[in-house]
């Protein structure tokens, strides 16, 4: 069984190492699918060999996989995705780092958000899978420090059901987990405050 850990990504090089949409793509199916050699991602995704070898060593350059040593042989290697919770910089320390930081994030959604409606176009054909799929929102009033409490409840939640796929029972698939929890934009964020007071003397202007 592998542990989830936290990491936390702020390293422009490491933001930009991720950045890439083929890295991307590759990290999401040892992700999803669990070990692969260059060739096998190769021939999934239609590129050079060369290529995949490259993008992959810089993935395990800054962490996101490493060597299956358990299946490699020879020259065969197998690559592995890191188990593990990467979270973007909300601030980033320079603009490079915020680009970086900033399309991963649109890469993923863009990801998410095509899955989503692939599903929605046919949840018949997913069985048993489709029935048991959950659509929700909904919303609460909270302060931001319970907000961030919020979200790490949450992952910690998510975590507990995580499962490497080489590992999972008989019969699963990928699910994909979709979470938002952001402030409403059009709210005045006034909730719960107390409501100004006059001033002394505009109390003494309406006293009898």
């Amino acid at each position: 069984m592998h542990e989830t850990q936290r990491r936390d990504v702020s390293d422009a090089k490491a933001l930009k190492g991720l950045a890439h949409p083929l890295r991307q793509q590759m990290l999401t199916r040892l992700q999803r699918g669990g070990p692969a050699t260059s060739a096998d991602l190769a021939a999934e995704f239609g590129a050079d060999r060369g290529a995949t070898s490259y993008h992959l060593r810089q993935l395990a350059r800054f962490g996101f996989i490493q060597e299956d040593t358990a299946r490699s042989t020879g020259r065969r290697k197998y690559w592995r995705a890191v188990p593990e919770d990467v979270r973007l910089p909300h601030r980033a320390a320079n603009a490079e780092a915020a680009a970086a930081a900033q399309e991963i994030g649109h890469q993923c959604w863009e990801r998410a958000e095509h899955d989503l409606a692939a599903f929605l176009g046919t949840p018949e054909a997913y069985g048993e899978f489709g029935a048991a799929a959950l659509h929700s929102l909904g919303g609460t009033t909270l302060t931001a420090e319970e907000l961030a409490r919020f979200t790490e409840e949450y992952i910690a939640f998510l975590a507990r059901w995580h499962r490497e796929p080489d590992q999972a029972s008989p019969g699963s698939r990928h699910i994909t987990v979709l979470f938002n929890a952001f402030p409403t934009p059009d709210d005045s964020g006034r909730h719960g405050s107390t409501p100004p007071q006059p001033d002394a003397d505009s109390d003494a202007r309406r006293s009898p």
